[in-house]
């Protein structure tokens, strides 16, 4: 074994013990009849978006299954920070729950020179709740490539070409750099506050091309106004059967999906968040919750705390690289 992954196994070992570490500390605390009031869900986001809409349909489900209340509050800023700070600096009883993504796990604390909670120290993922691809999407008007290879050949002979994505470091905007570097194009990124924005800079022709979440595109590819010409999954998609994979067109190991986990403040006793994630398996088991997320251009999914901690780490490691060739910071 080379002395790079001798040392990239004991950074995982450490960061996994770490999180570990806190979840096991959370199992020595009692709880019973967990949950005996409301539940309070955060969503880091803006209400409308991808994460609002998912995390809500999980929400309803939730409230029939406890039969409590679960209300959902909206509290986006800094890349989704200002939520997960306001869950993980609440009460460690299990009625503040908060709706993390893999920006909060893996990404956020590469670029923000202050972060307003440690995502190793002060969370515990209960459980993984979805994954869905960024889909590479182009304006059906304004592109005239079918194919990704013949896009990229479009794109190079029309020289400066620019991609948009929901904001600097969201997994859109690193899934572009990883595309830009890997191709050679000379391609400029576009921030916008989210797809709603982006959407009418490519359908205008102001805005090449994005690979953000599938979620966000599904209407506009399924109206035919926008073409999708490869997904970032390991396989294809369900619901886009025709549409390859980055591999299939041509690029290896270039698999991205965005997910998301139910977290808890560190210190959350363990019988809570057992109780959590046995929830959302029976969830993720159920075939009409499954065809809702397929619509909107997600898999629900569903994890041990131990297993989310452990992805969350082996993520960790491949978006700081990515965070790194992109430049970004954020303030």
């Amino acid at each position: 074994m080379s002395s790079q992954n001798k040392a990239f196994n004991r950074r995982f070992f450490l960061q996994s013990a770490a999180a570990t570490g806190a979840l096991i500390a959370a199992g020595t605390r009692a709880q019973a009849a967990w949950p005996d009031h409301n539940i309070r869900l955060i969503i880091p986001y803006p209400a409308g978006g991808s994460t609002d809409v998912l995390a809500r349909i999980l929400a309803d489900r939730l409230k029939d299954m406890f039969n409590q209340s679960i209300v959902v509050e909206n509290r986006p800023g800094a890349g989704g920070n200002i939520g997960i700070a306001t869950v993980t600096s609440s009460a460690p009883d299990g009625y503040t729950i908060g709706m993390a993504t893999v920006g909060h796990f893996a990404i956020n604390q590469f670029l923000y020179k202050d972060m307003p909670y440690n995502p190793e120290r002060d969370m515990i993922p209960a459980t993984m709740t979805w994954e869905l691809p960024n889909v590479f999407v182009v304006a059906t008007d304004h592109v005239p490539a079918r194919t990704l290879a013949e896009f990229i050949a479009w794109a190079k002979q029309r020289g400066k070409t620019n991609f948009g994505s929901p904001g600097v470091g969201t997994s859109p905007h690193l899934s572009g750099v990883m595309f830009v570097n890997r191709t050679g194009l000379d391609a400029v990124h576009v921030p916008f506050r989210g797809a709603a924005q982006t959407i009418p800079a490519m359908l205008s022709g102001d805005v090449t091309f994005a690979i953000d979440n599938l979620a966000s595109y599904s209407p506009q590819i399924q109206s035919g106004k926008m073409r999708a010409l490869a997904v970032t999954s390991a396989q294809r998609w369900p619901t886009l059967p025709d549409v390859p994979t980055l591999e299939q067109a041509g690029l290896k190991d270039f698999v991205v999906t965005s997910w998301a986990a139910f977290v808890v403040p560190a210190g959350t006793p363990r019988a809570a968040i057992d109780r959590l994630a046995a929830a959302m398996k029976t969830l993720a088991a159920d075939a009409d919750l499954q065809k809702r997320f397929q619509v909107a251009g997600a898999r629900c999914i569903a994890s041990t705390p131990e297993e989310a901690i452990a992805y969350a780490a082996k993520e960790r490691a491949m978006w700081k690289d990515v965070v790194a060739l992109s430049g970004a910071k954020a303030d």
